[in-house]
């Protein structure tokens, strides 16, 4: 299974996620922020606070995102992340 050691949030709802493997990689948020909990990231001082706990990424409010998903649907760092 791969775990998350380290997250960098950036512009337009991007995630940079380094995981145990030593890749990196970059997650779209943007199309969660109309689901659920998730609406709650819509807020940009909110989203920069993320912070890796418990093996993947986590926001305040006990919001967080499956390792198993975040590196599923994410992009390797050499490939170019469409913006919002």
């Amino acid at each position: 299974m791969h775990s998350v050691v380290r997250v960098v949030p950036h512009e337009n709802y991007q995630l940079e996620i380094e995981f145990n493997n030593g890749e990196v990689r970059f997650f779209d948020v943007y199309p969660y922020l109309s689901k659920g909990v998730f609406t709650q990231l819509r807020e940009p001082g909110l989203f920069v606070r993320a912070y890796v706990a418990y093996d993947t990424v986590c926001w305040p409010g006990d919001l967080d995102i499956a390792p198993e998903t975040l590196y599923s649907l994410s992009v390797p760092s050499d490939v170019s992340v469409a913006g919002h």
